[in-house]
């Protein structure tokens, strides 16, 4: 592989500027931005996901946001699949793919390949969910482990969802989740690869949290809600999750004040920002850390790490 090739991976918290950087990463690599946010994919819903801006959008090229419908279903694995072609592409044209966002699952499955597990029959997890009901966590994960000794390994005897998912693979499949994990392919060698996280302090974040909310209502949240409850997508959808949709729901059927749909909403926000932190110190700990409240500065700081 030519060793001048490579992706620059841009992480961090929600609110923390990332879209800004990105830019004037483009900018300076001759790069085009590439999506890595589970839910800028929907295309009906860019206010309360906070898809770059119009302004923004012109600034650099962006790939992979608003193209997929709320009602249809969209996964790691089908976001994988369209990056790496997009890398590709990027690299025949003698660009650089700038990947940017939240979602640590689909930065996991770049740089370290997605396992091929098979979609598991809604029978099997239906019968492993009422076992675990039947069961209780603790007496669950006995018979997890007596099924799946290689589990003990990876699971704590206290998570439940882990827990659920290695044992309905290993009960379809027949083999264990982590020996089909150990089975992927790395899809890039890591030297290709500038990892950039902007750790964004906790005070400074929440503010910015604050402020996008406030703006998100002035832009027309509550319309884009109205909207997306006409189109009736299937409440099991990833796209209902998208923080803002059911606090604005309920906020319409009169049970929310408006203030308290804001809070609610700023509230969920943070939280989720604090799964983002988590996700970076159990994941990202080769990547680098890097803060600066001035977008210069930040700059800066970025082009030393990526160059």
């Amino acid at each position: 592989m030519d060793h001048e090739k490579k992706i620059i991976l841009l992480a961090g918290p929600t609110a923390s500027g990332k879209s800004k950087l990105a830019i004037k990463l483009s900018r300076y690599f001759n790069g085009e931005i590439i999506n890595a946010d589970s839910m800028q994919v929907y295309k009906e819903i860019s206010i309360l996901s906070s898809r770059p801006s119009t302004p923004d959008l012109k600034k650099a090229k962006h790939n992979l946001y608003g193209f997929n419908s709320v009602k249809k279903n969209f996964s790691t694995g089908h976001w994988l699949k369209l990056v790496l072609k997009k890398i590709e592409t990027l690299w025949d044209d003698s660009k650089t793919p700038i990947v940017v966002g939240g979602s640590g699952l689909y930065f996991k499955a770049l740089t370290e390949g997605l396992a091929k597990i098979p979609d598991i029959p809604k029978d099997i997890r239906l019968r492993v969910r009422k076992l675990h009901e039947k069961l209780g966590q603790k007496d669950f994960y006995i018979q997890l482990i007596k099924l799946d000794p290689t589990a003990e390994k990876f699971i704590l005897s206290t998570d439940v969802q882990r827990s659920m998912r290695a044992y309905e693979v290993k009960k379809f499949t027949g083999k264990s989740l982590f020996e089909i994990i150990k089975e992927t392919k790395l899809n890039f060698n890591q030297s290709v690869f500038r990892k950039i996280f902007i750790n964004t302090p906790r005070n400074v974040l929440n503010k910015n949290i604050e402020k996008r909310v406030e703006k998100m209502f002035k832009d027309g949240a509550i319309d884009e809600v109205k909207s997306f409850i006409k189109i009736k997508a299937d409440h099991e959808l990833s796209s209902n999750k998208i923080i803002g949709i059911n606090e604005i729901k309920a906020y319409l059927q009169g049970e929310l004040t408006l203030s308290k749909t804001k809070e609610l909403i700023a509230q969920k926000t943070r939280q989720y920002s604090k799964r983002q932190f988590t996700w970076s110190r159990g994941h990202m700990k080769s990547w680098y850390s890097i803060y600066s409240p001035n977008i210069n500065d930040l700059f800066k700081k970025a082009i030393n790490k990526i160059s």
